[in-house]
């Protein structure tokens, strides 16, 4: 059993390369774990259950911006493993624990040549942090595989199994974000991924390196795409980032016609009839801000989504930047663009 850590140091447990403390830190490498630590009469869970100590859940922090110190209990599920439940001609069905590496989950599924997460390549984090995020990428978002995720309840005391339907997911969000916030610790998520490639090239950057290419392989993709993340975004062991940190604003017809008419060079992506998401990375860049430095707090020089800790940004002045950012993509464009990131 594995106990709680006090004044645990998180600098090297998120991507921001953040300094700061928690009060306690619990490292679970099963579920049994997991159960056990909630059984135990220690007086900060009995301050938690009090609403006097916050818990966060957290994967590789790789999507977390620490604004201070976190006066509270920090868990991070390190379970491992990959079953195959069943499969037939057409598709496989997995269960992988929470605390598999995510990048490292998608390249063993494309060398299996279970095909489907390819597009979701070179993304830092866990497998378990995955369905809490819905993260996506390339026109492809994890909610497409996903068939339940299995969870401990904190407040209930007992493993739950959500079916996708019950998880809510939707862009960047799901049910983890709000109502199981903080209340629940993903154990295992399964995924249903085919056996028949069927490669999703719609981006331009995909149709741009492929070209006029007939054949093109779940291992061609991934290829391309962890070359093209690599080309854009900094590598989290030499400059801090949180990957992507706002999410790409979605308005209504009306609105992007307008926004069309004084900016024709705009790119866009049509969700349906009445709605067209906006890069927010070209917004920004359109405002001068690609490259933009507040001391060791930037904008990235290569992708104007991304904020970069240039070596000893505090969390707070990495946020007053977003406030700054998000401000003047009000001024210019009258949208509001909102952090992917979570603020701690």
């Amino acid at each position: 059993m594995r106990f709680l850590q006090p004044d645990f140091d998180l600098s090297k447990h998120n991507t921001f390369n953040i300094k700061a403390k928690t009060l306690y830190y619990f490292e679970p490498h099963s579920i049994e774990d997991i159960v056990d630590f909630f059984d135990l009469d220690l007086p900060a869970l009995e301050k938690h259950k009090e609403r006097q100590l916050e818990l966060l859940v957290m994967g590789g922090g790789s999507n977390l911006l620490f604004t201070q110190d976190f006066d509270g209990i920090v868990i991070c599920p390190l379970i491992k493993g990959i079953d195959i439940l069943s499969e037939d001609a057409e598709s496989v069905l997995l269960q992988v624990a929470a605390g598999e590496v995510w990048d490292e989950w998608v390249d063993w599924c494309v060398e299996s040549g279970y095909a489907g997460l390819e597009n979701l390549s070179h993304i830092p984090g866990s497998v378990g942090a995955s369905p809490v995020q819905n993260i996506g990428a390339y026109g492809v978002e994890v909610m497409d595989f996903i068939e339940e995720v299995e969870t401990f309840v904190i407040s209930e005391r007992k493993i739950k199994i959500l079916k996708k339907e019950e998880c809510r997911f939707a862009y960047r969000d799901s049910i983890f974000k709000h109502e199981l916030k903080n209340d629940s610790i993903v154990t295992s998520v399964t995924f249903r991924l085919s056996k028949k490639a069927n490669t999703k090239l719609t981006y331009a950057d995909l149709q741009k390196w492929f070209g006029d290419q007939e054949q093109v392989s779940i291992a061609d993709v991934r290829k391309a795409i962890v070359e093209i993340r690599k080309s854009k975004l900094p590598d989290p062991c030499e400059i801090g980032s949180a990957g992507s940190f706002f999410k790409n604003p979605v308005v209504s017809q009306n609105k992007f016609m307008e926004l069309q008419a004084h900016h024709p060079q705009m790119p866009f992506y049509r969700i349906d009839e009445t709605s067209v998401k906006i890069p927010a990375g070209w917004m920004i860049d359109q405002c001068g801000l690609k490259g933009f430095r507040q001391g060791d707090a930037g904008v990235h020089d290569k992708q104007a989504l991304v904020l970069v800790n240039h070596g000893a940004a505090t969390g707070k002045e990495i946020a007053n930047l977003a406030a700054m950012v998000k401000n003047r993509v009000a001024e210019k464009f009258g949208v509001e663009i909102e952090p992917e990131v979570i603020w701690i």
